[in-house]
């Protein structure tokens, strides 16, 4: 076998704290090595042309590149030995960056270390076997997740590329947390009317499939070739029939529904439409308050229904859809903000969330857009608002910070100068983060045009001071006192958490999430719309914190991904997967329990009962290989042999 060994310096990544020429003198002292240099830049253009230049030139059966992480960089030199005639699979890589570099500052240690890391390559790479992918068909329809800001722009580029579209959502209607907004910042303008547009599009759309009221209920499959099946949820309104006239809703006398659409503001009945712009525009029913459903007795909205579609007797229905391709956009939810005691731990009324405060501001919401207090329906005339609740916060497990809360309270600060010109509006804050275009204006705006006062320090206490009003006191750093504030209302900016179920849903879909159950893209970097499983991307707030620009941007990033997929025809599989010998399988069925994807089967073989890896499933994790007792499960490209190739390589250095 002929090695080439090529070792980068990355500039003074590496350089500075590796020598890197004797690395590649050392290296050459290696079996089977005929060709060790030591380059500037081994990712760059002139470092590719010297490979794939030493690969023809000296004959090279393979070929190890030491610099940083292979997570970045190796499908870069896989395709340029492939370029040169190599099997892309005869090429290891060695991480002497974020591995030598990055933790010491000891330039001969680092360079024993170096010298050891490469070492250790190469005598995998002389147990290496050339391996090829499969070719499979693709099914060219995706899921979308989600009807969400982020969904519903992934939805329609997918659909105006050409591709069929399925989209579910788990409410009654599509728009997410956008359609609860009044206005947007920073333009100020009409949330609705920039969301509207899309929502009909989506529904108008002859490559979408909306199922709206819908869970996945469970996903099998691979990329190219998901089976998704779709629980929609029992409406009690046949759909078909339903024209969203809206005679039921008005005549329903059950009238003290929980309104979670206003953010439970106000009631609503137990037959309703979310809000007017609602798509789709159709009633359902709430088994929980409805007296038909409860005591058998008023089926009011069944009898003055003029097309008939009320049906007390329906049942939650399984739909399977065959898709290649899955966009995850599920948005996020609110946390628990009860958890402060110190603001009255949900128990005042008058101390409400952002959201709610939307509701309140919106000309859809429950006081039609006029501002009023929901102990007593005044109008307030001093307005506190606080950020950073169940933001940047450990105490409450969540240290993270929730991206546009800050922007968001600018705004309701300036609507609320708006709508009551004699108002004052306050803000206590942590850090203003105004990051985006045309955002540190705006707040400046809400400071200098409409007389927001903002003080620097975090609230200690609220509570009412038995006159109507509320204390708030709180810590002015910049002051460095003490400061209270009487206030008719107060606006919390709550932080955000991953959607409820998110966790769930990630299992079904065989990626990865965070501790705070947000799910976590492939490379933060270079793939941040891609996941650990292939087909499967993300877009929106349920990868992270992020404001609607970029929700919007990432949904059309993901719906990219989704037409670069289908512009094949035909897909190829990674051949680093595992391999069973049936020979020494004992159909123990440990892989098959322990296997994350569901990649590994149960097969007869001439009347035995033996594992079988499922080749366009299995993702390569190895969790199989660690598992099976009889040593009867390899994972190609990391065989036991490979892998103590390498550990015999280091005890002898």
């Amino acid at each position: 076998m002929r090695i080439g060994v090529f070792i980068c310096h990355c500039g003074t990544n590496i350089g500075g704290t590796v020598d890197c020429a004797t690395v590649a003198r050392r290296a050459l002292e290696f079996p089977d090595v005929v060709l060790a240099e030591d380059l500037m830049y081994t990712c760059a253009e002139p470092g590719q042309a010297a490979i794939e230049a030493a690969i023809k030139e000296h004959r090279l059966d393979g070929v190890v590149v030491a610099s940083c992480t292979p997570r970045m960089h190796e499908p870069t030199f896989r395709r340029t030995v492939e370029r040169a005639g190599l099997n892309r699979y005869m090429f290891e890589m060695a991480n002497i960056r974020e591995h030598v570099s990055w933790i010491g500052k000891d330039k001969e240690a680092n360079t024993n270390k170096a010298t050891e890391l490469v070492e250790m390559a190469v005598a995998k790479l002389r147990r290496n076997m050339p391996l090829q992918a499969k070719a499979f068909d693709v099914n060219k329809r995706v899921l979308v997740i989600g009807g969400g800001v982020a969904g519903l722009q992934a939805a329609l580029d997918c659909a105006d590329g050409g591709i069929p579209v399925v989209m579910v959502e788990r409410e009654a209607t599509i728009g997410g947390k956008m359609a609860k907004l009044d206005k947007t910042f920073p333009t100020v303008d009409c949330s609705a009317c920039i969301l509207g547009p899309k929502m009909v599009d989506v529904a108008q759309h002859p490559n979408i499939t909306l199922h709206a009221y819908s869970e996945v209920e469970d996903i099998s499959g691979y990329v190219g070739n998901f089976t998704v099946k779709i629980r929609k949820r029992s409406t009690y309104v046949d759909w078909s029939k339903c024209t969203g006239c809206g005679a039921c809703t008005e005549k329903c006398p059950s009238k003290k529904a929980p309104d979670r659409f206003n953010e439970l503001t106000g009631p609503t009945t137990a037959i309703n439409i979310a809000f007017p712009q609602a798509i789709p525009k159709k009633a359902v029913i709430d088994p929980a308050h409805c007296r038909q459903m409860l005591k058998g007795k008023c089926g009011v909205c069944a009898k003055i229904c003029p097309t008939g579609a009320i049906n007390y007797e329906m049942r939650d229905e399984i739909v399977t859809e065959e898709v290649g391709a899955i966009v995850a956009a599920t948005g996020y939810d609110l946390m628990d903000w009860t958890v402060y005691r110190e603001y009255g731990g949900g128990k005042y009324p008058d101390v409400i969330t952002s959201l709610q405060y939307e509701r309140l501001l919106s000309a859809s919401g429950p006081t039609g857009g006029h501002i009023k207090r929901p102990s007593d329906g005044r109008e307030p005339k001093k307005v506190v608002f606080i950020q950073c609740v169940g933001s940047r916060d450990k105490s409450v497990g969540r240290p993270y910070c929730s991206g546009f809360c800050c922007m968001y309270t600018a705004k309701q600060a300036v609507l609320t100068k708006d709508h009551i010109p004699d108002s004052q509006s306050f803000v206590f804050y942590m850090d203003i983060r105004a990051p985006g275009k045309m955002y540190d204006e705006f707040t400046r705006r809400a400071v200098e045009e409409y007389g927001t006062e903002y003080i620097r320090g975090r609230v200690s206490t609220i509570y009412p001071d038995g006159m109507g009003q509320y204390v708030v006191r709180g810590t002015d750093t910049l002051l460095g006192q003490q400061v209270e504030i009487k206030a008719d209302l107060i606006v919390l900016a709550v932080g955000i958490e991953a959607a409820k179920g998110a966790s769930q849903l990630a299992e079904k879909l065989r990626i990865s999430y965070d501790g705070y159950g947000f799910f976590m893209e492939s490379h933060v970097k270079l793939r941040p719309v891609e996941t650990n499983t292939a087909g499967v991307y993300l877009a929106g707030v349920c990868q992270g914190a992020k404001d609607i620009p970029a929700s919007v941007a990432q949904g059309s990033a993901a719906a990219a991904k989704v037409l670069g997929l289908f512009a094949k025809d035909k897909l190829e599989s990674d051949p680093q997967i595992a391999q069973v010998d049936i020979r020494r399988c004992v159909a123990c069925g440990k892989c098959i329990r322990t296997c994350p994807f569901g990649a590994i089967q149960e097969v007869t073989v001439r009347g035995e009962a033996k594992a079988q890896v499922i080749e366009t499933v299995c993702q390569g994790c190895g969790v199989c290989t660690s598992t099976c007792p009889q040593g009867a499960i390899q994972l190609s490209h990391f065989t036991d042999n490979q892998i103590l190739a390498e550990v015999n390589a280091l005890c002898q250095c």
